[in-house]
């Protein structure tokens, strides 16, 4: 008998793109920055940096349908596959529990004599599938570039950290397509004058959409005088629904450490050869902060002197390809030490930046958000695992019985999901294509 999966999450449904109602109508219909980009030249910062080029539409919305979060508005017909598409996103108490069954995969038994077909649910709770999903996330860490800092070498690149398996392909779709529905709110006039931004593309690499949600970020000095930083007197829009349920996944799932829980985030939209100068993140922020990236791969670059060629052409010492749906943790040297700019990108990308602001640099009349306080990271305690991956009446007989023999031994240590993540390293010499396997070390004598 043969066994096919078929999985729930294939068949995504768009949100509303037209929609301009901010109010959310279902609990999973909640979604999607790239770095903000901080010490720019004087070059750079009329597009990139400034709020005085083309900011299309300044009305506000409604203060009230604002604060219960930005969401489209849902399909009138919502179909079993718009509610199978954001399946393992949500929380338990984001989801009603009728929705939760039509989320799980089905598994079709096929009789290999008759031919008959048989549907039936797998049997591991929503708690099961997530630790599942948790435990095979990939985590890339010790990235070594030395460079002279203060006439010593130092790693620039301590601190960061590169994840996978965050989020699904169905995850990613939902996000992006809440993405593109917030930049069509945005045209219209439905986001805050400050929340969205869309620069004149004047020139190459000048023109990313930037979509700003939390505190208003301001990249280079401006027409007021205003230096770059966060702007305490001017107003966006909250994070949206989904985003925070963005954040909490980062946080459970050991992205982000429940000490640095993202309270803003930034919304980048980059068409085919836009990209962001050499910057250092301003310390309006916390550190760490992260990156997720959607719709294509590309790489960033660090260094401690990196280099303008051109309009969209940099280097660097140190290039890191950003996978698709990956998340890139920026914390220590990586973060402090080192610059770090994306080159023109070949395709659309879209990113999401998530970071924390200090608290004496927040908008006056900042309220934290009830939903994202508190936030627990997953356990890693083995013996948790193992009873979620164990059938209930097994659990049982388990704990009243003794594993004395060796073959039981053996049994049980097959059973036994590794208590530590993924985790491999990596090395890429500068901004070229040559990979060093294992633990690699780029070291830069001219820095």
């Amino acid at each position: 008998m043969g066994i096919v999966e078929l999985d729930g999450d294939s068949k995504p449904v768009n949100p509303d793109e037209n929609s301009s109602d901010l109010t959310p109508k279902t609990p999973e219909l909640q979604g999607a920055s790239d770095n903000g980009e901080d010490n720019y030249n004087d070059e750079d910062s009329n597009s990139l940096g400034s709020w005085k080029n083309g900011v299309h539409g300044i009305s506000e919305s409604d203060p009230e349908a604002s604060s219960s979060g930005l969401a489209p508005k849902s399909p009138s017909v919502e179909t079993q596959s718009s509610r199978m598409s954001w399946a393992d996103m949500a929380q338990e108490d984001e989801l009603e529990e009728e929705e939760e069954r039509e989320l799980s995969k089905r598994v079709v038994n096929v009789n290999a004599t008759t031919g008959e077909l048989r549907i039936t649910k797998p049997t591991l709770s929503r708690e099961q599938r997530e630790y599942i999903r948790f435990m095979n996330v990939k985590r890339q860490k010790d990235f070594i570039c030395l460079e002279r800092v203060n006439g010593k070498f130092a790693n620039i690149l301590e601190g960061l950290e590169l994840h996978t398996g965050i989020f699904s392909a169905a995850e990613q779709k939902r996000i992006v397509d809440f993405v593109y529905s917030l930049q069509e709110m945005g045209k219209k006039g439905e986001l805050k004058a400050r929340t969205y931004t869309a620069p004149q593309k004047w020139m190459r690499g000048k023109g990313r959409v930037t979509i700003q949600f939390g505190c208003c970020y301001n990249y280079a000095v401006d027409k007021n005088g205003n230096p770059p930083g966060i702007l305490q007197n001017d107003v966006v829009d909250p994070i949206p629904p989904l985003f925070k349920v963005i954040i909490r996944r980062l946080v459970k799932w050991h992205v982000l450490p429940p000490t640095c829980v993202p309270d803003s985030c930034i919304v980048n939209i980059y068409e085919e050869g836009d990209c962001i100068p050499p910057h250092v993140d301003n310390h309006d922020f916390l550190r760490p902060f992260c990156t997720v990236s959607f719709l294509s791969e590309c790489d960033i670059l660090f260094g401690t002197n990196l280099k303008v060629i051109g309009a969209g052409e940099f280097d660097g010492s140190f290039a890191i390809p950003l996978p698709v749906g990956s998340v890139l943790v920026l914390n220590g040297k990586g973060a402090d030490v080192a610059k770090h700019c994306v080159p023109a990108v070949p395709t659309k990308r879209i990113s999401i930046t998530f970071r924390r602001m200090d608290e004496f640099k927040r908008p006056k009349g900042y309220a934290p958000e009830p939903d994202l306080q508190d936030i627990q990271p997953l356990s890693y305690e083995e013996d948790k695992i193992i009873r979620l991956n164990t059938p209930r009446g097994e659990r049982q007989r388990q704990s009243t019985r003794r594993v004395g023999n060796s073959e039981m031994r053996g049994s049980t240590e097959r059973s036994h999901v590794h208590p530590e993540p993924h985790d491999s390293t990596w090395s890429r010499r500068g901004s070229g294509m040559r990979w060093n396997r294992g633990r690699g070390v780029n070291v830069n004598f001219g820095g």
